[in-house]
């Protein structure tokens, strides 16, 4: 009894310790998860499963419901393609549009090397203003190798079907339904990433941008995420960025269903019967050219507090954070308007200021004199950068946030301020410097805002080694010099 015992444990010891992927006649990786068997591809030193469903479609009655789990399936599935992008218009000249719903797919990567324990787990989510963005995006093979670790990326709701509130909606996920996907997401990470060789109790949450807001959501909702991660990276947001309520968001549902001649009693029965296409459009109307209507909302199970209530409350998820940003942010920005024709000068530099600052203006010029910098418009972006109040991209925020968290929790700052990064956008013809995502090419070697092009390839940033540390117990981030923070 006691060899068999013996035996037994030595045979669970091993299924933990070693990954559970193995080659099929043809060479292709295979695992087994809990909906069914999938066949992966391996190339470049990793393993990498692509396309899983983690949620069933969300159409037709799902469409603005909380995230279903998908059916199981028979058979080897395969997992050589990245899923679709889920529904999105194309943006900024770059990004691609999409019209499929059924789009909840994630990704997982994880190194061919021999493992003597499970790996750290970190878990990407994208960025993209939360109207667009793809995993398809995000090559993660590099992370994977660098930090010895299995890495997942997953798509989720976007837009009008993931962050717009409204009177016809369930009201206790009220516009969170593209956090809810991610959620989802990471309850499929709990259950099935032992079976890649991951650890389900060392799981980082990391994101960019909108990707980096969804994770402070998940912090700012302990009731829904605790237990779900257990180390956080914020790339670019501020978890105390002040967010509309439900109620107020709720407004830019019913103008959207305005556009789309939805009325009466069965309004939420209208907008499901709508084309994507039809939704899309109204969508974007309705947006016109703010970057900020379709945000997370507060006051709804999904986010409970205003991010600043929370912290200051310590009613959050408690988990180390590293937190930071660009050093010229909002650059990008400019960028985009300039390449819009919405070019800054010396003689508009001030009404430019006047439009964000009112009758701070003047004050804000004494600071920040357009003749200090290159050009008016990199003064226009340092400016946005440092704080812009109604977009929860600027490093006061960061800060903000930070001196929050730190009663509770352990906070590391960063700042990437490469003053030649790798290019995100078409040069507009004035000093970019390290703009918004200018660090996303480092951490996924040809990383690009459209599939339609093959970034360039950089090498791997000396922080990757940091994120190895830092999602691998303890976290040691003071093992690094003072001179990484600021790269």
């Amino acid at each position: 009894m006691q060899v068999r015992n013996l035996l037994a444990a030595g045979a669970a010891a091993l299924l933990i310790l070693c990954p559970c992927a193995w080659a099929a006649g043809d060479g292709r990786p295979v695992v087994d998860t809990a909906s069914g068997r999938l066949r992966g591809v391996l190339h470049d030193g990793v393993r990498e499963f692509r396309g899983v469903p983690y949620a069933a479609a969300p159409v037709g009655e799902l469409r603005w419901a909380l995230p279903r789990a998908a059916k199981p399936w028979k058979g080897v599935r395969d997992a050589a393609r990245f899923g679709p992008a889920c529904p999105q218009v194309a943006r900024y000249g770059l990004t691609e549009a999409s019209d499929t719903e059924d789009c909840l797919t994630l990704n997982v990567t994880i190194p061919t090397t021999a493992q003597a324990r499970p790996r750290p787990v970190i878990v990407w989510i994208h960025g993209g203003a939360f109207v667009g963005g793809s995993t398809a995006l995000y090559p993660l093979d590099a992370m994977a190798r660098a930090g010895d670790a299995v890495v997942v990326s997953m798509n989720y709701r976007l837009g009008v079907f993931g962050f717009m509130a409204s009177p016809w909606f369930l009201a206790s996920h009220n516009g969170g339904y593209g956090l809810e996907d991610q959620r989802a997401a990471l309850r499929w990470v709990s259950r099935n990433i032992a079976a890649f060789g991951g650890d389900p109790r060392n799981v980082t949450l990391a994101g960019e941008s909108a990707g980096a807001a969804s994770v402070c959501m998940h912090i700012l909702a302990p009731a829904e995420t605790a237990g779900l991660f257990h180390r956080a990276i914020i790339q670019s947001a501020g978890c105390a960025t002040p967010l509309p309520t439900v109620a107020d968001a709720s407004e830019t549902g019913r103008k959207v269903a305005e556009q789309l001649g939805c009325t009466g009693a069965d309004v939420l029965v209208c907008l499901r019967r709508k084309p994507v296409n039809d939704l899309l459009a109204a969508a974007a109307k309705v947006q016109g050219a703010s970057i900020v209507t379709y945000l997370p909302a507060t006051g709804a199970q999904t986010i409970p507090l205003p991010g600043a209530v929370a912290l200051d409350s310590g009613r959050f998820v408690k988990v180390p954070v590293v937190s930071g940003g660009t050093r010229d942010e909002l650059r990008l920005y400019v960028a985009y308007a300039a390449q819009a024709g919405d070019k800054v000068t010396a003689e508009n530099y001030r009404a430019h200021l006047k439009a964000v600052y009112g009758d701070k203006a003047d004050a804000v010029i004494r600071e920040y004199p357009a003749e200090a910098y290159s050009s008016p418009s990199s003064a226009l972006g340092t400016v946005w950068g440092d704080f812009r109040p109604d977009v929860g991209i600027n490093t006061c925020i960061y800060l903000q946030t930070a001196k929050l968290m730190r009663r509770a929790v352990a906070v590391y700052q960063s700042e990437f301020a490469d003053p030649n990064p790798p290019p995100v956008t078409d040069d507009p013809g004035f000093e970019m410097g390290a703009v918004h995502s200018s660090e996303l090419p480092y951490f996924f070697p040809h990383f690009s805002n459209t599939t339609k092009l093959d970034g360039r390839r950089h090498r791997p940033h000396r922080a990757a080694p940091f994120r190895r540390d830092f999602a691998t117990p303890p976290s040691i981030p003071r093992r690094h010099p003072r001179s990484f923070w600021s790269a």
